[in-house]
């Protein structure tokens, strides 16, 4: 018996379900920590500078205040992302897990304005 490819993993409901429920418990806490401190001066994880940085040049043409999810979820920028994502495994747990992520990061977490993403992005995206 061969195990499922990433590709046939992501299609899997039960799958997604449990990447939404803790992507949406971790964007609820996220969310009271960035509402209560000083996002310029908060720091999540030792890395954030560095993952930032990679992330700007990395991705130079990436909206972070509104997030084009079509060309985000492309098969094209799923395979970019993953690449990316990877050089980070050692650093970052759960460094390839679903998140919560806002469309438009001037309004709040709603079901119109939010779409589940590939990785922890939601610190980057905030800056």
């Amino acid at each position: 018996m061969s195990l499922p490819s990433l590709d046939e993993l992501e299609q899997l409901p039960e799958i997604e379900k449990q990447w939404a429920v803790k992507a949406m418990h971790h964007a609820e806490i996220y969310f009271r920590l960035i509402s209560s401190v000083d996002t310029q001066k908060l720091r999540l994880t030792p890395s954030d500078e560095e993952i930032y940085e990679d992330f700007k040049s990395s991705f130079p043409d990436f909206s972070i205040d509104v997030v084009d999810e079509e060309t985000m979820k492309s098969n094209e920028g799923k395979e970019k992302w993953r690449t990316w994502m990877e050089k980070y495994k050692d650093k970052v747990e759960d460094y390839n897990f679903g998140t919560l992520l806002r469309k438009n990061v001037n309004d709040d977490y709603t079901e119109e304005n939010t779409i589940f993403g590939e990785s922890p992005l939601e610190k980057i995206l905030e800056q």
